[in-house]
């Protein structure tokens, strides 16, 4: 069987999330208040203008003896623009080493939602370091999502996969390639906010939002921001429904 790909892509998302998670840095502001009679509806506008790939598959079995099958879910802030013409690639130190299409159902003969089964080709059997990188193309979005990190394979690892892998591919936009998380419910209290679970918060560079996010209950509510480019000053938005009120904090951080 190919190399210690279970490994590999759990391996692959941890080090990136990780690499991504910033601490609070936020310091006292002031913020100002409008009232507002509805909820506003913010989102991420993930559309991008990227041509469609041309990955062309070879001859895998010529080139390569081993070979294992890998299960990719779309992860949900994706799901609404998956079509039947999205593509999945694996590469391996540049090398393309698996390519896909939508999965199909076999019953219906209509393409799974978001669903990638991928047979991922190699030859690697020790402990090599590999650069490893994993691309989805949505064709809706026309962007290609990258996650790619040097992993050392572990020999005493169990090949193949077993459960779908959901990576984060949004923490691998080309769009918006920094990635900054901050807690809110501290950063709303620095600035003399009361935080309400339920309430929604997000972030705006400009009149463009990069990030929203519903406080929680545990009162520990993450907010994932992102950046075109680093030094970009982030202001945030907090929707008060209790009382219809908006405030908000200009030039919150930089990314």
């Amino acid at each position: 069987m190919y190399m210690k790909t279970k490994y590999l892509l759990f391996g692959l998302l941890a080090a990136l999330v990780c690499a991504c998670n910033d601490s609070n840095d936020s310091n006292s502001a002031s913020y100002t208040e409008t009232k507002l009679s509805e909820a506003p509806e913010w989102q991420i506008d993930w559309t991008n203008n990227q041509e469609r790939p041309n990955w062309t598959e070879p001859d895998f079995s010529s080139i390569y003896e081993n070979w294992t099958i890998l299960k990719v879910q779309i992860e949900d802030e994706l799901q609404p623009y998956v079509s039947d013409g999205d593509m999945m690639a694996l590469f391996i130190n540049g090398e393309l080493r698996g390519l896909a299409e939508p999965a199909v159902n076999i019953g219906t003969g209509q393409t799974e939602n978001g669903k990638f089964v991928l047979k991922a080709w190699g030859n690697e059997t020790g402990s090599e370091t590999v650069n490893m990188s994993l691309q989805y193309y949505s064709q809706t979005l026309k962007h290609i999502f990258t996650l790619s990190d040097n992993i050392t394979l572990d020999p005493d690892e169990t090949t193949g996969i077993d459960e779908d892998f959901i990576p984060e591919f949004t923490y691998g936009s080309a769009k918006y390639p920094v990635v900054k998380t901050v807690g809110v419910e501290s950063f709303l209290t620095k600035a003399g906010i009361t935080p309400i679970s339920g309430n929604t918060v997000a972030a705006f560079v400009g009149e463009e939002c990069r990030g929203t996010a519903s406080l929680s209950a545990s009162g520990s509510t993450q907010l994932v921001i992102f950046g075109r480019t680093a030094g970009e000053s982030v202001t945030l938005k907090y929707y008060d429904a209790t009382v219809g009120k908006l405030y908000t904090i200009s030039d919150a951080m930089k990314l």
